[in-house]
């Protein structure tokens, strides 16, 4: 039975991840389109309430020079959400993003705590499945710098020649993004009935630990090109996380060092600290490979010969990375998360080129959805 979903705040940090989770999966989900103005149209939101089986609420203001903005206005969307439902008298199942903060003592954390118990409330009242979520610290490719966490804002002061501070050295109780919207269909799907679920973290790290191994991917990756030892899944999650914080139009493509004397040539593609597999294609010109995507795959590609045309566009969005690589002068683009992908042969003669990807091929696990770049 296919689930229609909405979810308030699409466009923000998790509820961009959800919404490309969840088209991922046509056949069970069907997204319904939210926008911001809905909250201010009273028409709009019943017509959005009405239309799903299960919202998302994810929108909320986190931060405000004056706290107390911050408490009227989360509470304020809690209001509308339910008063929506009551004017179209629907009983969504309903899961709502709260916070660890919710025991710290500020108004940010009182407002998630007491929205979260207005709508369980509301559940109970009208006989509802109601989800309040208590989340973590999450941490993952293109949240805020100074807003979401402080990965991303020690992701993109590492990538754009800035030097972080570390103001507090305590430890941080995270969940990566990808494994916190796992939890979130997991709960859509069961329809987890529980005011108050506390979603475990990933991992706790010190925050000096996450700036040295974050300074560790600058040093190896971001100047030398090198894919670093990655030891455990926090490792991986990390470093996909750093990656998409570096600037594609600046970073890319990078050129290799050709060694040439009268016996031909040799190029380095790539170092590892790291396994995986490594392949090699010839295109005939006029071909395009690729068109897909991954969600947790490191992927590089490398031109040797001939003349290509790497194309990149993040998922959900319209702007398009395009490269010309010559084999004359070999290089390589690698492939961030959630970007989908693909190569072109643009020369007259036949194009080679090496593809190293940090997994060996599971039919049943690809991790690669097909979308048009």
């Amino acid at each position: 039975m296919m689930i229609k979903v909405g979810i308030s705040g699409q466009n923000g940090f998790i509820g961009q991840h959800l919404l490309r989770t969840l088209n991922i999966f046509p056949g069970k989900f069907k997204v319904v389109p939210f926008k911001k103005s809905f909250f201010d149209d009273e028409d709009e939101l019943n017509s959005f309430v009405k239309s799903c089986d299960t919202i998302v609420h994810l929108a909320a203001m986190n931060r405000h020079e004056d706290p107390q903005v911050i408490y009227d206005t989360n509470i304020e969307l809690v209001q509308k959400l339910i008063t929506a439902c009551r004017n179209t008298n629907s009983t969504p199942h309903i899961l709502m993003s709260s916070s660890t903060q919710e025991e710290r003592d500020n108004l940010y954390g009182q407002s998630k705590k007491e929205g979260r118990e207005v709508l369980a409330k509301w559940a109970t009242e009208e006989d509802a499945v109601f989800t309040g979520l208590v989340i973590p610290n999450v941490y993952g490719p293109f949240g805020k710098p100074f807003y979401n966490s402080v990965v991303a804002t020690f992701c993109h002061q590492l990538t754009h020649g800035e030097q972080p501070e570390i103001h507090k050295d305590g430890e941080l109780d995270l969940i990566y993004v990808g494994s916190l919207v796992e939890k979130i269909i997991d709960s859509i799907g069961q329809k987890t009935d529980d005011s108050n679920h506390l979603v475990p973290a990933d991992t706790t790290v010190k925050v000096s630990e996450i700036l040295e191994l974050l300074s560790e991917f600058k040093k190896t990756y971001f100047e030398k090109g090198e894919i670093p030892e990655l030891e455990d899944t926090f490792s991986l999650n990390l470093f996909n996380t750093f990656r998409c914080y570096i600037d594609m139009d600046e970073h890319f493509p990078v050129h290799l060092t050709k060694h040439s004397d009268d016996r031909g040539a040799f190029v380095e593609i790539i170092r590892l600290g790291i396994g995986g597999q490594a392949s090699f294609s010839t295109t005939v010109p006029g071909i395009t490979r690729g068109n897909h995507y991954h969600t947790r795959k490191i992927e590089r590609f490398a031109v040797i010969k001939g003349k290509a045309q790497i194309e990149l566009r993040l998922i959900g969005t319209d702007k398009v990375y395009s490269y010309e690589l010559d084999g004359d002068q070999p290089g390589y683009v690698d492939m961030p998360i959630w970007f989908t992908h693909n190569i072109s042969n643009i020369g007259d003669d036949e194009l080679y080129t090496i593809f190293w990807i940090n997994e060996t091929y599971d039919p049943d696990d690809a991790d690669t959805y097909y979308e048009e770049v």
